[in-house]
């Protein structure tokens, strides 16, 4: 059970105070206080957890404060909408907002190569007006013998560079909870020019011990990557581990399934479960047309497939878009051959801009529609 407290009642108020001392009183039943940051406002909920099923939910709406009581049937208890409970959950990051919402696209190298290679990539995005990028330092492999990543050594000028081109949010997947640390440090000694979305890659999308550490840090938000070869439901299980520990501020990327069916794209593109994981959740959603597509390949109407996948997730109400780019992919030390060159990069961010307001005008559309029915 939920108990959602009006938005005047915090985390220490007297009203909670009285709901927790109340659950408490039912044989069996633990309370969990949790700060939430909707869409359009701060809120405390207090989680009610164990035998629940008995409890009146009367006892709770009736009790000054709460705004209503929501019973869970759903198994995802941190991060499911569940019924009466219309509130996105989004959240603010270095300036940035993160929600139902806002619209991002993270444009950057899948692998940090060189210090050159970066300053161009940054370079490009701040033309553009871009503040959000991805670079990665710590890279999971298939072969044990591909480059795994520069690790911590290039964390310092990754951070300098962000700070010189203003971007204020990196991309970045860790494999190993130390990392968590070393992105700290490295942050500190720069003086925080920038902020980090820790990723867990697919590769990790079952790595629960993983998925506790970052649940229960508080400095960085997390873009969780659906696992590449599970379900749906047991990628959603994962982000509950997250949110179960504490850190709400997930983003559910999408990124392919393997499965061959989908060749010759690398994964059997999953976009249209953006609308799903927005019914079944309140995170925001992520597509990464690059791992999706997996190649540079170009349709007859001259569009690239990463353009065609990319706005398959946009128009269906995407929040965020991951993709890969590099100043010469050939030369790339990781998935080179998906990466789009730079001076493609202004046709990408402008054709996901172009989708991204169809999808607005389609909500906009439909909403009218159904005002003018009612």
């Amino acid at each position: 059970m939920i108990i959602v407290m009006r938005p005047e009642c915090g985390p220490d108020s007297p009203e909670v105070a009285e709901v927790v001392r109340v659950a408490r009183s039912f044989p069996d039943v633990q309370t969990e206080v949790r700060q939430i940051q909707g869409a359009t406002r701060s809120l405390t909920e207090v989680y009610l957890i164990g035998s629940t099923g008995q409890l009146p939910l009367d006892r709770f709406a009736d009790t000054q404060g709460v705004e209503r009581a929501i019973r869970v049937r759903e198994k995802y208890r941190a991060i499911g909408r569940h019924e009466g409970q219309v509130e996105a959950l989004g959240f603010e990051y270095n300036g940035l907002r993160f929600g139902d919402d806002s619209f991002h696209v993270f444009a950057g190298l899948c692998a940090v190569d060189t210090r050159e290679n970066v300053e161009q990539m940054f370079r490009a995005l701040k033309q553009l007006g871009l503040q959000t990028t991805r670079a990665g330092a710590y890279k999971p492999r298939t072969s044990p013998y591909d480059f795994q990543g520069h690790g911590r050594a290039c964390l310092p000028y990754v951070f300098e560079l962000a700070g010189k081109y203003d971007i204020k949010c990196v991309a970045m997947e860790i494999t190993h909870e130390t990392q968590l640390d070393e992105i700290r440090e490295a942050l500190q000694r720069a003086g925080q020019p920038t902020g980090v979305l820790i990723q867990i890659g697919t590769r990790n999308a079952q790595n629960f011990e993983l998925l506790k550490h970052v649940g229960q840090q508080q400095d960085f938000p997390v873009l969780f990557k659906r696992g590449m070869g599970i379900t749906l439901a047991e990628s959603l299980n994962a982000c509950e581990y997250i949110a179960s520990g504490g850190n709400h501020r997930i983003v559910f990327c999408l990124r392919g399934m393997k499965t061959n069916l989908g060749d010759p794209h690398r994964n059997l593109v999953d976009f249209a479960h953006v609308p799903v994981v927005k019914r079944l959740t309140r995170l925001p959603v992520c597509i990464d047309p690059s791992h999706s597509v997996g190649q540079r390949l170009v349709a007859l109407d001259g569009l690239l497939d990463m353009h065609h996948a990319a706005a398959q997730g946009i128009v269906a109400g995407a929040n965020m878009v991951l993709v890969d780019f590099h100043p010469t992919p050939k030369e790339a030390l990781c998935d080179g051959p998906q990466a789009l060159l730079l001076q493609e990069l202004e046709h990408f961010v402008a054709d996901a801009q172009l989708v991204r307001k169809t999808y607005l005008d389609r909500v906009a559309l439909g909403r009218r529609l159904l005002k003018g029915s009612a």
